[in-house]
């Protein structure tokens, strides 16, 4: 497949999309339980005021309200995955926006149960789950519930909140649309003078790209794009901090990160001293920069040379069949299960794997509780492209571990921990590459690799959550969000981070804008948390502590029927300390350590900016 040519989904071969026939073996079932769902709304909606009637009514409206929310979820994953398969298919599109429209309509027929569960006096509710036991696989949802009394309104407000959700979504959905649908980048040349069109998904591919012609072209005519149509990203953005303002106000929070994080049980605290940790350890940041201008040889280190490899290594290209025997060779310590999972999903299409016209840009993992687990990747053939691959198959088996250990309402674990299996396999799979490298020029590069990742994913997405929590704090304090204070705001935080040896290019300054996850607000800062909770597991792991395989499958396998905090207690690592941000920063050190010893820079001293 030639790299610069993009083709269309038609022309992709069968065996390189994902299965979705698992799903729906034909749409007509999808367009079934789409009939389905409205008639037990209905009837879900016929429930309301029944409560107090006893413990048996509480278990049928709550078996409803779990068979109704199932079957959406398959829905709704079919309708998006599809769309995103080709976002420019009309027919998808409107599939997409039907299924977001019912599940607004679904969450104001079920906004009634919350508040009528409330207005149940504990004790009541105690009484219930001692006089059925069959409510005992309940109790938790329940207790989740009960956990938010004083956020919960009554019945009526909560309907009203429910129907203005799907005008809340209006913000993400534009950008989504905007960013994966509309936007087109120009041609651009290399060295060689060979143009091809510049996508969100070869971007990262040309970033790190030797030829720094290429880079510098990359950089300036993508953000040259985003930045003309600032003022519309900054209006999009600025409406979807208000709307997440409302709705924590609404709710009796004092802010939209109070809120997003209370969903998870975890303190404001715990991302103020994300943030504040991190800072202590900008100069650690400073050293890698100053080490990477040295190395690359370079009078000015520009945000165009952040991606390029370090060492002189030739660029290798991975088919995707080397990928998955790279990937299932390094994940080898969690076990015979996992490695039989791991193949399961490779030979069962689980995998959307190459790019093509439309395609939703990045990689996830996403599925429904009826079936095994989909992972979405737009693969070049990259290092990065296979550490994407251990990824995101992270991310599908801790699903299938929490969807076969945990019934329905308690299997979808929480964003706080779902970047820890998916990461914890990164560092598995990095340890093994290194470990068996035998040429003194590739582990420089896996080195290298591994660095970047930690500036990637912790001092990186904590500048983010940074970003977010300042501008958050802003709208929530009456300002108005511009392009212009959206950009001021980055470039400095961009500047902070990055230190004096980096050029903070001006381009830089609209970074903000093509951020995706800037519309699930306050979700970044678990990049970071859950990159320090992997390395504290893997390095037991790897260190062979007795159990602690055991006990990581034990984790995977909690969904939510724990808080995130006490489900990472069981691999011993306390998330409510600052040491599991401290460790993954000193095990950055260490690894700048073992870089400067290969003598690649023998001048450098570690006090050097």
């Amino acid at each position: 497949m030639d790299p610069k040519v993009i083709i269309t989904r038609e022309q992709q071969k069968v065996e390189d999309t994902w299965n979705m026939q698992d799903l729906y073996v034909d749409e007509e079932l999808y367009a079934a339980d789409v009939k389905k769902i409205e008639q037990m709304m209905e009837e879900f909606a016929g429930y309301q005021g029944s409560l107090a009637r006893g413990a048996a009514q509480l278990l049928k409206v709550l078996k409803l309200y779990e068979t109704m929310n199932l079957i959406f979820e398959q829905v709704y994953v079919y309708a998006n995955q599809k769309y995103h398969e080709d976002t420019s298919n009309a027919k998808y599109q409107k599939m997409s926006g039907e299924a977001q429209i019912l599940s607004a309509r679904l969450d104001q027929a079920a906004s009634w149960m919350e508040p009528e569960i409330l207005a149940l006096p504990q004790e009541v509710l105690d009484g219930y789950f001692e006089e059925l036991p069959e409510l005992m696989d309940y109790r938790r949802f329940v207790e989740q519930i009960t956990r938010m009394r004083e956020h919960v309104l009554d019945a009526k407000t909560e309907a009203l909140l429910a129907r203005a959700r799907e005008m809340g979504e209006a913000p993400s959905t534009i950008f989504s649309m905007f960013n994966n649908a509309d936007i087109r980048f120009p041609e651009i040349a290399g060295e060689d003078g060979e143009t091809f069109e510049l996508t969100n998904g070869r971007y990262i591919s040309c970033m790190e790209s030797r030829d720094r012609t290429l880079r510098k072209a990359a950089f300036e005519a993508l953000y040259s794009v985003y930045g003309q149509y600032g003022s519309t990203l900054a209006a999009t953005y600025y409406a979807n901090a208000k709307q997440a303002d409302f709705f924590a106000g609404e709710h009796h929070y004092q802010n939209a990160m109070e809120s997003a994080l209370d969903a998870n049980a975890i303190p404001v605290s715990v991302y103020e001293n994300l943030i504040r940790t991190v800072n202590e350890h900008l100069p650690s940041m400073y050293r890698y920069v100053a080490l990477r201008k040295k190395l690359l040889k370079l009078p000015e280190l520009h945000m165009y040379d952040v991606y390029v490899p370090l060492a002189d290594c030739p660029e290798k290209k991975y088919s995707f069949d080397e990928a998955k025997e790279i990937v299932k060779r390094g994940l080898a310590p969690l076990g015979e299960d996992y490695q039989m999972l791991l193949q399961e999903g490779f030979d069962h299409r689980w995998i959307d794997i190459y790019e093509n016209k439309g395609k939703r840009t990045g990689a996830y993992s996403w599925g429904a509780y009826v079936t095994h687990p989909y992972v979405l990747l737009n693969y070049h053939g990259t290092l990065n492209d296979v550490f994407t691959l251990a990824h995101e198959m992270g991310h599908a088996l801790h699903s299938w571990y929490s969807d076969h250990r945990q019934q329905y309402l308690d299997a979808g674990y929480r964003i706080f921990v779902a970047e820890v299996a998916s990461t914890c396999n990164e560092a598995l799979l990095i340890h093994d590459l290194m470990e068996r490298c035998t040429d003194p020029e590739e582990k420089k590069y896996l080195i290298n690799y591994f660095l970047d990742q930690f500036k990637g994913t912790v001092f990186r997405q904590t500048m983010f959550a940074e970003f977010e929590m300042m501008t958050h704090r802003a709208v929530s304090q009456g300002e108005t969000l511009t392009a212009e204070s959206l950009r001021s705001t980055y470039l400095e935080l961009n500047q902070r981070y990055f230190g004096p040896d980096m050029v903070s290019d001006p381009q830089i300054a609209c970074e903000w804008a093509r951020i995706p996850h800037f519309y699930t607000p306050f979700y970044v800062y678990q990049y970071a948390t859950g990159f320090a909770a992997a390395i504290a597991i893997s390095s037991k792991i790897l260190a062979g502590e007795p159990g602690i395989v055991e006990k990581y499958k034990q984790f995977l396998s909690g969904g939510c029927s724990k808080d995130p905090i006490d489900l990472l207690k069981i691999c011993d690592v306390d998330m409510s300390s600052p040491e599991p941000v401290e460790e993954a920063l000193q095990v950055f050190e260490q690894y700048l350590d073992e870089l400067e010893q290969m003598n690649l820079c023998p001048s450098l001293e570690r006090g050097e900016q």
